[in-house]
C-alpha cells in the first residue's frame, strides 16, 4: 500500500534531531507534490481527450484505459492527502479514516486488475479476431468494470470486517493519525493480508504470461499486415506486463521493508521512500505513455485538443 511512505515521513519526523533532517523531509515531500500535480494534469488532459470522440467511449480498450486514468488519479489524490496529514501529524476521526482507507485500498487493486483485463482484450483481438466484437462489446465492458471493482473490494472488505468486529462503537469518533496499520491488531491479520495480495499477484501474473505466449505464437505465424498488427499488440502486452509488474511489486514492499528494518534503520527509510516513488507513483505515469502516445488515433486527438486549447488561450 502507498501508506508505507506516510509512516516513513512520520517516523523520520519524530526521530528528527536537527534542522537538516527536517529539511531533508521537506525536500522529499515537495518532490512528491511536484510528481503528483504533474501526473494529475497529464491524466486530466487524457481523460478530456477520451470524451472528444464517440469511438473512444464505445471501444473496450479505450474505456479500460480511461478507468486506469481515473483510478490512478483517485489514488494519487488520496495518497497525497494521507501524506500531508501524516507529515503534519494531523489527527482525524476514525470514520473519516475508514472512508479514505476504503478508497485507497480499492483503487490500489483496480489499476492492476484493469491492466490484466486490457491484456485479455489484446489477446482476444489478436488470437480470436472473429469474436472480438462479441466479447469486447460496450455491454461486456461495463460488466468487466463491475467485476474489476468487485474483486478489488475484497481485500478491503476482509480487513475492515475484522476491524469492525474488534473495536467498540466509541472508537469511530476518536482522533487518530490515519494509516493502514491502525486497522491491524494481530500478526495473523498481516499474514492474511499478505496472502490475499500474493494470490492476486499469482493470478494476474499467470494471465499476463499466458496471454503473452499465445500472442507471440500468433505473431510468429502471421504474415503481412496481420504480422505487423500482432507484433504491435505483443509490444503493448509487454508494456502492460512491465507496468503491472511495478504495481504488483508494491504488494511485496511491506515484506521487503520488514526485512531491511532488521538490518539498518536509515536504510529502511531510504528503501521505503524508493518503493513509494518507484512502485506507487512511477506505474501511474506509464498508462499515458502506452495509450496516450503510442496509439496513433488517441495521440492525434490529444494533439488536436492541446493545439486547440493553446490557440484559444492566445
Amino acid at each position: 500500500m502507498s501508506q508505507s511512505f506516510f509512516h516513513l515521513v512520520v517516523t523520520e519526523r519524530k526521530m528528527a534531531a536537527s534542522n537538516s533532517t527536517v529539511k531533508l523531509i521537506n525536500d522529499k515531500v515537495i518532490f512528491v507534490q511536484v510528481l503528483v500535480i504533474l501526473f494529475l494534469c497529464i491524466n486530466l488532459l487524457l481523460i478530456m481527450t477520451f470524451f472528444t470522440k464517440e469511438f473512444f467511449y464505445s471501444t473496450m480498450r479505450y474505456i479500460l484505459f480511461a478507468v486506469t486514468l481515473m483510478s490512478d488519479s483517485l489514488l494519487l489524490v488520496m495518497s497525497d492527502l494521507l501524506l500531508i496529514l501524516n507529515y503534519f501529524h494531523f489527527t482525524i476521526q476514525m470514520w473519516l479514516c475508514i472512508i479514505i482507507f476504503m478508497v485507497s485500498s480499492l483503487y490500489t487493486f483496480v489499476t492492476p486488475l484493469t491492466l490484466t483485463a486490457m491484456t485479455l482484450e489484446r489477446y482476444v483481438a489478436i488470437c480470436l479476431p472473429l469474436r472480438h466484437g462479441e466479447l469486447c462489446s460496450t455491454r461486456n465492458t461495463l460488466h468487466c468494470i463491475l467485476i474489476i471493482h468487485s474483486f478489488s473490494s475484497v481485500p478491503c472488505i476482509v480487513l475492515l470486517s475484522i476491524f469492525f468486529a474488534s473495536v467498540t462503537h466509541g472508537s469511530y469518533t476518536q482522533g487518530r493519525v490515519c494509516s493502514v496499520e491502525i486497522f491491524i491488531f494481530h500478526m495473523w491479520q498481516r499474514h492474511l493480508r499478505s496472502a490475499i495480495n500474493q494470490f492476486y499477484f499469482l493470478i494476474m501474473c499467470i494471465t499476463i504470461v499466458l496471454s503473452y505466449v499465445k500472442i507471440m505464437r500468433v505473431a510468429k505465424a502471421a504474415s503481412g499486415e496481420d504480422k505487423k498488427s500482432s507484433w504491435k499488440g505483443l509490444r503493448t502486452v509487454g508494456l502492460h506486463a512491465f507496468q503491472l509488474l511495478l504495481c504488483l511489486i508494491q504488494m511485496w514492499c511491506p515484506i521487503i521493508e520488514s526485512a531491511v528494518l532488521q538490518i539498518n534503520v536509515m536504510l529502511f527509510f531510504i528503501v521505503r521512500y524508493f518503493n513509494y516513488i518507484t512502485f506507487t507513483l512511477a506505474p501511474r505515469c506509464l498508462s499515458p505513455l502506452i495509450y496516450g502516445l503510442r496509439d496513433e488515433m488517441f495521440f492525434h486527438s490529444l494533439k488536436k485538443l492541446a493545439v486547440c486549447g493553446l490557440y484559444r488561450k492566445q
